[in-house]
Parts: C-alpha cells; structure tokens; sequence
C-alpha cells in the first residue's frame, strides 16, 4: 500500500513540474499554464487550452479565440481584438497600449504597475491569460 501512495505521490508531483505558475501582483498563485498549454486554477482544475497552431478553447474545448503567429489576437469569430509586440507590448483592437509582459516574465497594466507575473511561460500566452481572456 506505501508503495502505491509513494508512486502516486510521486507522479503527481511530477506532473506538476511542468506547469509554470501565473501570479498576481503580489505573488499569490492564480494559475499554471503548462508546457503543453493546459491551462490550470490555482486547484490545478483545468480551465482551458492553447493549441500548437493558435486556437485557444476553454476547459470544455469550445474555441475562444486564436493567437497568430503574426501577434494578432482574435475572438471565436476571429474578429481582430488585439495584438501582442514581439517586444511584449500588449495593445487592444484599436491600437492602443494596454499593457506589457517582460522579458523576465513581468507583466504591467499600460500605466508600468505590475499586475502579475509568468515566468518560463511565452509571452503571447502570458499576454493572452491577462489581457484577452475572450
């Protein structure tokens, strides 16, 4: 029996190895996005997807919206709602700066205040969890 709860224990750990914490402004865990881009709660339920080509779903795989390679962010009826810089500026469908997600993981409203933080994780996906959650 102890080696079953051992190896339990053990592959769930290292499931959880993989996923990057998202963080608030002062530090508490929202989230994991792991490698694969499940999206995770703070309870490690799943809340969504981010796909290798761009589409990105909720928990139940319905697509609410895409990312492009370009930085374009669409909604479901791939209506242009904004776009992500290859420098990590964040701007909304119109143009205009709504944010910032830094080199280090940092992300920033448009005024510089630090709104969370996504280490190790890409920057349009980090981008897309707090400024675009369609």
């Amino acid at each position: 029996m102890r080696f079953i709860l051992l190896l339990a224990s053990l592959l769930l750990t290292g499931a959880q190895l993989h996923a990057q914490k998202i963080m608030d402004g002062s530090y508490g865990t929202v989230g994991y996005i792991k490698s694969d881009g499940t999206i995770q709660d703070h309870s490690y339920r799943t809340v969504g997807y981010i796909k290798g080509n761009g589409t990105v779903q909720d928990g139940s795989y319905r697509t609410i919206g895409y990312l492009k390679s370009d930085g374009t962010v669409q909604d479901a009826s791939y209506r242009t709602v904004g776009y992500i810089k290859n420098d990590g500026t964040v701007q909304d469908g119109s143009y205009r700066t709504i944010g910032y997600v830094k080199k280090d993981g940092t992300v920033q409203d448009a005024s510089y205040r630090t709104i969370g933080y996504a280490r190790d994780i890409p920057r349009s996906w980090a981008a897309f969890y707090f400024f675009f959650k369609l």
